[in-house]
């Protein structure tokens, strides 16, 4: 299997082997696309240095705990009481025990790069899904880093900065307040955890380790603070609306039974940071922001040793303990200090603890680690957005990494984009925008769960087994609701940027050798709908051509190609093609390597068609296999086409076409995207157009064999001829079809004694013709109808013939122009030789049954006149579409035969003779 980190595919490489990365579990922490191998398993190995403690717990833990913990717990349950406070803890910490277990299940499921959940999600999700959310999930970093600053700042500033009503400096109050001092102070906290990013995440897990002691240190007091700090009561005073000083007084009770009765309820007021009146969304998405860690020892997988592990195992035991902390805080509040002091003063553990330093370096150091830890998740996404190349020129230097793996590029990049986030000034501001992101991202990795459930891929086999497609579909929905409820701007401004990168990415192309979960899921759905295809209930109402088109050399078929497409109708469209040879000569397959090839000359032309490749001793025998076993179900092909047999020396269309020729860069470009097959490789594959003088693969009794078999199997048959002067067929064409012409000849041309009637195979004419000037580049095209007559025997039958044949079309609801064509010269000459059977005759039933008489030679004379008589009403047309008499049943016919053919269509233009075998047609509704 191909190493499924490569990032996108490599111009020139044929023959891929596409898996699923995060299912098959093949991708190794080894090579890196283009370096040897055993050098950058080392580099891998030794950059791996995290066990689950350090690696999962420490970062997840703080990176929850950050500033909430200490700076809003007041803050929710002041707003919104107790209940409702611990409602939002129990609807945020189930969607995010909802989206641990998609987590956990994709985590388990193979091996896990660098990258965490734009990883997960990418390669389960494909390339388009994996860069739109990725990009997103890294923007919701940044924006939370700025959070965790502008917190840490706010910590600063309420013990150091100078006080409202005095400008003066006391004590320790020294730093001066405002807008633009608070972004002066978060610029110089960024550059601190820039300076301790660019060191390396290993150094900021170790020291993390320290700085989560001393959390756990702060809680401690914080939780013995009650037993021991006696009731007390402060005044602050705060800016409000119009920048009017308003004073509050502030109460400590201690345990108190009446202080927790008053905070049950909710109490939304007006927040001193913002003033704004607060809501339960406004709330929820500032209490929100504690539960947007989950991932931070995702983020680290590049530096796990065991991801799979680590990941799962550190992710829970860190949320059950963040859980069980902030339930006792809410408790422990709630009971102690009554509302004012909650919702006026944010830092008001402060006042109440034993020692206050302990809370303030408490502070300090979660706001601050959460900060980094932030930095350096938005980082590592970044950097595996940019390895991957799925947003070109724009992120390459954040793919630029140290000799010891630190990607230094992606940190400044992410350093950079959060100074512009701290220009918001306050931390409730941004709060809102990143929840939203936060949600968004989480339903992408539960979206990813489900789809890999639903798909029942035989490789999605994670050893995580607690979760189920409830599990992930509930998780979803929970994400985009809360989204709404929330903020709706945000959330649907959120949706529209990430259609926006689809989009772009979709567009952009890039393929990948990560395995698309779309192509398990369209498989699944197909393999479903083609059982419930049952070809016992197929109707002539509901008939569609299903064509399988032969093509020896696509360079001379291009055109017959683009023609066929347009006359699918919806329809299923094989392009099929015999290799001689014997698969004893071989030591493998060699059609399999083909296939590339024909479905990147696909991809050029730009039809929607199938590929379908065989081996065969001979060309009529590798038909009758396609003819036999291509397709499923109910989509089988019922009509073959054919290119027309003669001595003519075909052109080389891809010396045509501009899609075949390096006409600009950014054709060279697309190619880098095109599975391996760039242009020079397809052109080479397909051997040059055959001269005159060249041996024929075929011979002319094999080709009439080959129609003859196509009819035995009830197929229908048609020989296009002269396609190659067809214009207006191609991509780029601006043809609308008012300037063409379809003539129809529903009648035996060359059998005048049956020319009396339209049989099966006329009005399958009549179907084909009709489904064309449907097409889109044929809708606005004329369609006419010839209908040969003999005027000279003053007998009025024809005129009878016309109007019931005028009926006919009625009832068919076909609209065209009907041309009465007499053609007694031709009909003498063709009494005047030894002809198809006798004119008198009447072959009744054995007609009916398309039986066919001992094949004679017909003069050339009636050709001639034939032929004349197409040139005299059809030789402006731009297709004609003409009655293909049944071949004859003894092949040493088989040259007169073509030589008939070729006579009476010699120089017409683009020409279809049909055989067509399949009632199509029906007057009834």
């Amino acid at each position: 299997m191909s190493n499924e980190h490569t990032p996108l595919l490599a111009s020139g490489v044929c023959g891929l082997a596409v898996g699923m990365a995060t299912a098959c579990g093949s991708g190794q922490d080894g090579e890196t696309p283009g370096s040897g191998g055993a050098p950058a398993a080392t580099t891998k190995k030794e950059s791996r240095k995290l066990d689950t403690f350090f690696g999962v717990m420490v970062p997840t833990i703080l990176s929850m705990f950050s500033i909430v913990l200490f700076l809003r717990t007041g803050f929710v349950v002041g707003h919104a009481g107790l209940f409702q406070g611990l409602l939002m803890l129990m609807v945020a910490y189930t969607i995010i025990s909802l989206t641990i277990l998609s987590i956990c299940a994709i985590s388990t499921n193979g091996a896990i790069k660098g990258g965490g959940a734009y990883y997960m999600i990418s390669r389960s999700l494909g390339p388009e899904f994996g860069g739109s959310i990725g990009l997103m999930f890294f923007l919701a970093k940044v924006c939370a880093c700025g959070v965790y600053v502008l917190g840490l700042v706010e910590a600063i500033l309420n013990v150091f900065g100078v006080d409202i009503d005095s400008s003066e400096p006391a004590g320790v109050r020294v730093l001066p307040q405002g807008y633009w001092y608070t972004v002066l102070y978060s610029a110089a906290v960024l550059l601190l955890c820039l300076v301790v990013c660019l060191v390396g995440a290993h150094i900021y897990a170790r020291t993390a380790f320290v700085i989560l002691l001393v959390v756990n240190v702060t809680l401690l007091s914080i939780c013995i603070s009650p037993l021991v700090v006696h009731a007390n009561s402060w005044n602050v005073t705060h800016h409000g609306p119009d920048n009017k000083t308003l004073h509050y007084d502030l109460n400590y009770t201690g345990f108190s039974t009446a202080t927790l009765r008053n905070n049950l309820g909710p109490g939304y007021t007006l927040d001193y940071s913002t003033n704004s009146v607060m809501s339960f969304a406004t709330v929820f998405a500032v209490m929100f922001t504690s539960c947007t860690g989950i991932m931070a020892g995702a983020n680290m997988s590049g530096e796990l040793k065991t991801p799979s592990v680590s990941i799962p195992k550190g992710t829970i035991i860190a949320v059950l303990y963040t859980f069980l902390v902030y339930v006792l805080l809410f408790f422990l509040v709630s009971s102690t200090c009554d509302r004012g002091l909650l919702t006026q003063d944010y830092g008001f553990f402060q006042r109440i603890n034993i020692w206050p330093p302990f809370v303030t370096i408490g502070i300090y150091c979660a706001a601050l680690s959460a900060a980094m830890s932030s930095m350096i998740g938005a980082s590592r996404i970044l950097h595996a957005l940019a390895v991957d190349q799925l947003f070109g020129l724009i992120l390459a230097p954040a793919a630029i990494k140290s000799s010891s793996g630190n990607p230094w590029g992606a940190v400044l990049y992410t350093w950079a984009l959060a100074q512009c986030v701290v220009f918001a000034g306050q931390l409730n501001a941004v709060a809102g925008l990143v929840t939203v992101f936060y949600l968004l991202a989480y339903a992408a990795v539960d979206l990813a769960c489900l789809a890999l459930e639903w798909a029942s891929a035989p490789n999605f086999r994670p050893t995580f087994q607690l979760f189920s497609w409830h599990t992930c579909l509930l998780g979803m929905v929970s994400c985009l609701v809360m989204m709404f409820v929330i903020n709706p701007v945000y959330s649907s401004a959120s949706i529209i940027v990430l259609l926006l990168l689809l989009l772009f990415l979709h567009y952009r192309s890039p393929t990948s050798s990560w395995g698309y979960i779309s192509q398990a899921l369209i498989f699944h759905q197909v393999r479903k709908y083609l059982l419930m295809l049952d070809v016992r209930k197929d109707h002539v109402k509901f008939w569609r051509p299903q064509v399988l088109l032969m093509v020896a050399n696509p360079r001379s078929s291009s055109q017959l190609i683009l023609f066929v497409n347009q006359l699918k109708k919806g329809g299923l469209f094989v392009l099929g093609h015999v290799q001689l040879g014997d698969l004893d000569a071989f030591p493998s397959d060699p059609v399999q390597q083909q296939y590339n090839f024909w479905l990147s000359l696909v991809d050029k032309l730009g039809v929607k068609a199938f590929v379908d490749l065989t081996l065969s001793p001979s060309v009529r025998q590798g038909t009758q296999h396609l003819l036999r076993i291509t397709g499923l179900g109910g989509m089988k092909p019922n009509t073959l086409v054919l290119g027309f047999y003669d001595s003519c020396t075909p052109d080389d269309y891809f010396l045509q076409d501009p899609a075949f020729c390096r006409a600009s860069p950014s054709k060279e470009k697309e190619d880098n995207y095109n599975f391996g097959v760039d242009l020079p490789s397809l052109q080479a594959h397909f051997p040059p157009v055959r001269y005159v003088e060249s041996p024929r693969w075929l011979s002319p009794e094999e080709y009439v064999g080959i129609v003859s078999d196509a009819i035995k199997m009830d197929k229908n048959v048609c020989l296009g001829r002269y396609f190659f002067e067809l214009q207006g067929e191609g991509q780029d064409s601006k043809v609308d079809g008012a300037e063409r012409t379809i003539d129809v000849w529903p009648l035996n041309l060359l059998q005048p004694s049956r020319c009396d009637r339209v049989d099966v195979c006329g009005l399958f004419l009549l179907q084909m013709a009709c489904v064309l000037n449907m097409s889109s580049r044929w809708r606005r095209a004329r369609m006419r109808i010839f209908l040969n007559v003999e005027t000279a025997s003053g007998e009025q039958g024809w005129v009878l013939n016309e109007e019931t044949f005028r009926e006919l079309l009625r009832k068919l609801r076909i609209r065209a122009a009907i041309t009465i064509v007499p053609w007694d010269a031709a009909v003498q000459s063709y009494r005047a030789c030894r002809s198809w059977g006798d004119d008198g005759e009447d072959r009744g039933e054995g007609a009916a049954a398309g039986a066919t008489p001992p094949p004679r030679a017909l003069s050339e004379d009636f050709l001639t006149a034939v032929n004349g008589l197409l040139m005299e009403h059809s030789s402006q047309a731009a297709v004609r579409f003409l009655y293909l008499p049944r071949p004859p049943a003894h092949y040493s016919q088989a040259q007169q035969y073509l030589s008939q053919l070729e006579a009476v269509t010699n120089r017409l233009g683009p020409t279809l003779l049909i055989h067509g075998v399949t009632p199509v047609t029906c007057t009834d509704f």
